[in-house]
């Protein structure tokens, strides 16, 4: 009896600290409303519905701009978000927002910085078209009390010493703020393909998920351009992570609707937990 209580002990341990958890990164698509059958207001529905099925523990989007924000905000109540607008730090143009679920996650630190060379305040970066930022968050499990940190940014898509220099200035962030040496989740569209040097910058200290995840699903590539009869093959959108993650699956998802997607990219989806 005693040897069948140790046995469920240990069991309930391993399930507790070995908790399987999920996160999404989703280049949503800015509402531009001049797109016609692809503006937001058609995608909409099932952009909701297709979030609302997956339901990850955590979600970083890119180009969301305030009124996608609110409109996601309304229809995921068990949801919050961290994020500002990148023009003005407040909440003028796209978020790189991160969106958490409040039942499963506190939020010890959080807080966006600008990719440029002050990173501090609103700001245009190196030969970038636009502002681009990076949001980040330190989580903790309220069941398991296991700590994370995530951070989600948009790479300019014009500027190539821009984006190399995005590369280089979020691992430093990432090595200033994690003194602690937590397990860290990098996610989002960075405009670079995997043989890009800006790419081979974050592998010098992070791991592509899709490289060593157990289970790997979906077409190469994540930039759709809304082109559904067309083989997705330009792959510009990871989820990053340190080597204290374990990949247990990896799905980019080509969910659609009569033959029309939700978004010019597709949404990159790990399911993971931190090694013991």
């Amino acid at each position: 009896m005693k040897s069948l209580v140790w046995i469920l002990f240990l069991g309930l341990v391993t399930v507790v600290h070995g908790q399987q958890l999920s996160m999404m990164s989703y280049n949503i698509k800015l509402d531009y409303p001049k797109e016609g059958e692809n503006s937001w207001a058609n995608r909409k529905p099932f952009f909701m519905a297709q979030i609302r099925f997956h339901m990850p523990d955590v979600l970083g989007v890119q180009e969301a701009l305030p009124n996608q924000m609110g409109d996601m905000s309304s229809v995921l109540p068990e949801y919050s978000f961290i994020g500002v607008g990148r023009d003005d730090g407040k909440e003028q143009g796209e978020y790189s927002a991160i969106f958490y679920k409040r039942e499963l996650f506190d939020v010890l630190d959080s807080g966006t910085f600008w990719l440029s060379p002050t990173p501090e305040k609103p700001s245009l970066g190196w030969d970038a078209a636009y502002n681009r930022i990076c949001t980040y968050a330190l989580f903790k499990n309220k069941k398991t009390g296991e700590r994370f940190w995530m951070f989600n940014t948009h790479f300019d898509h014009i500027g190539e010493i821009a984006r190399k220099n995005s590369a280089v200035l979020i691992l430093q962030k990432i090595k200033s703020l994690n003194s602690q040496g937590y397990p860290v989740v990098l996610s989002g569209d960075f405009n670079m393909e995997p043989s890009h040097k800006g790419i081979e910058e974050i592998q010098k200290e992070l791991t592509d998920s899709k490289e060593i995840a157990a289970q790997v699903f979906g077409p190469e590539g994540t930039f759709n351009n809304f082109d559904f009869h067309s083989p997705v093959t330009t792959r510009i959108d990871y989820i990053f992570v340190s080597s204290a993650i374990e990949v247990d699956t990896h799905a980019v998802l080509s969910d659609n609707k009569d033959c029309r997607y939700p978004s010019d990219h597709l949404p990159v989806f790990i399911r993971f937990h931190f090694k013991e």
